[in-house]
């Protein structure tokens, strides 16, 4: 079924379909995929028929049919407070049940949008592979053999196999980009601060974004633009003052030196990078070679660094009294915690702020960024045979983006010839993100392959 925004707000307007009507189809293919052997371990609580109809019929009720997401359905992830449903952040002792929803979801909500469930997810966030899951882990959508991505897992398989135009994720380290390369879909990394926090579990508070899974990039920008605005009840929320500017039409990207691209052994991905980098260059763009090091010496200090302690704040009292809940790999991540002084804290807070002088430079020459999203895809075999590499690998371009301030946007970007899609992703400096959704939209990936 087609669940483009743009398609159903056509049926709705029209009378082919009703809100009621297109839960009612939904409701009985997430059933049915989540009985299959093969299914894809999508979500963590499913809304009733019941409970999206109860949705659905309040707004059939009124008589505008012009809210910007009348009858869209989406997913939410499970760090992401829905009133009345429990979150679980991945962990089922650590449940609760919200009286109010996250600030974000409330927002889409009042806009039409109609939640379908909570989904799957690397436990508390921590992980950009999706197997970090007690209950299960997120099969990729196009072969259940491989990895979903995370650590927003079920939120991009949802939309990827159409149960959800869209879907919301959160992205730390890269888990609302590299689900996104993973399932051939576009996910959107805004602004720190851009969305509301207010509502969802915190992995890193000081660097967690809530992120967006669509089909195309005129869905994703629809709804950043609802999603988006200040908060007050979130310390980190901050005012988009500034418009960027639109991009010209001839426009500088950067481009790492290739010695510093990194594919790990994958014989397909260089050449889908390179049709990235002439597909950019056929519509304006001249390539710039910058140098990547101060951005993967970044990249290094989230999880090398003592940032790994402020996951560890994020649950402290949950982690003491009850570590043996907490998923294996989990747990020794964060457990890491215990050897950072807080000496060694801001001595990483000095080497960071050398290293944002030193990667400004670059934006100096550039307009954006053009990375691969990840040099690779990995089986989940390979994936629990060595969780820690594999996980370190696909953070290579991603895990420095929100140490840095950038905002950022995956794209699908070609498949390998087993059927397995590669993404690339475009990055700018805060607050960015319209010009970045402007350049996807002129950029021939910006639609899924």
């Amino acid at each position: 079924m087609n669940l483009d925004i743009s398609f159903l707000k056509k049926q709705y307007q029209s009378g082919v379909l009703t809100p009621a009507q297109l839960v009612t189809v939904l409701h009985q293919a997430i059933a049915q995929e989540a009985t299959q052997a093969e299914h894809h371990n999508i979500w963590i609580t499913r809304l009733s028929l019941a409970q999206m109809l109860a949705y659905a019929e309040k707004l059939e009720k009124q008589s505008d049919k012009n809210l910007p997401l009348y009858g869209i359905p989406f997913a939410i992830k499970d760090n992401i407070d829905l009133a009345g449903t429990p979150t679980t952040a991945g962990c089922a002792e650590y449940t609760y049940t919200p009286e109010q929803s996250a600030t974000v979801v409330q927002k889409l909500i009042d806009a039409g949008a109609i939640p379908v469930g909570k989904t799957n997810l690397d436990q508390f966030a921590t992980g950009l592979v999706g197997a970090r899951s007690p209950y299960g882990a997120g099969k990729n959508s196009i072969n259940p053999a491989y990895i979903s991505g995370g650590s927003s897992a079920g939120s991009a398989v949802s939309v990827a196999l159409g149960f959800a135009s869209f879907s919301l994720g959160t992205d730390t380290a890269g888990s609302g980009r590299v689900p996104a390369a993973f399932n051939n879909l576009v996910g959107v990394k805004p602004s720190l601060g851009l969305l509301s926090t207010t509502g969802v579990v915190p992995a890193c508070r000081t660097l967690d974004c809530v992120s967006i899974f669509a089909n195309n990039v005129m869905d994703a920008e629809a709804v950043l633009a609802i999603a988006q605005g200040f908060d007050a009840d979130d310390a980190y929320s901050r005012e988009c003052k500034q418009t960027a500017p639109p991009l010209k039409i001839s426009f500088r990207f950067g481009v790492p030196r290739a010695a510093q691209l990194e594919f790990f052994s994958n014989t397909e991905t260089p050449q889908l990078f390179k049709q990235a980098i002439a597909s950019l260059e056929s519509i304006g763009g001249k390539a710039v070679e910058i140098d990547f090091a101060p951005f993967l010496q970044t990249a290094r200090l989230l999880y090398e660094g003592p940032w790994v302690a402020e996951r560890y704040a994020a649950i402290q009292t949950f982690f003491e009294e009850k570590p043996e809940a907490i998923f294996p790999v989990t747990r020794q991540i964060i457990g890491n915690a215990a050897k950072f002084s807080a000496a060694d804290t801001f001595d990483a807070f000095y080497k960071l702020k050398a290293l944002q002088r030193e990667a400004a430079k670059v934006w100096r020459d550039i307009d954006v960024m053009l990375t691969p999203t990840a040099g690779t895809i990995y089986t989940i075999a390979e994936v629990e045979a060595d969780p820690v590499q594999t996980n370190s690998n696909l953070g290579y371009y991603t895990n420095f983006m929100n140490l840095l301030d950038l905002a950022a946007i995956a794209l699908p970007a070609g498949f390998q010839g087993d059927g397995l899609p590669f993404g690339i992703t475009l990055c700018a400096p805060a607050f960015s993100d319209n010009t970045l959704l402007q350049l996807a939209k002129r950029f021939n990936f910006g639609e899924k392959q």
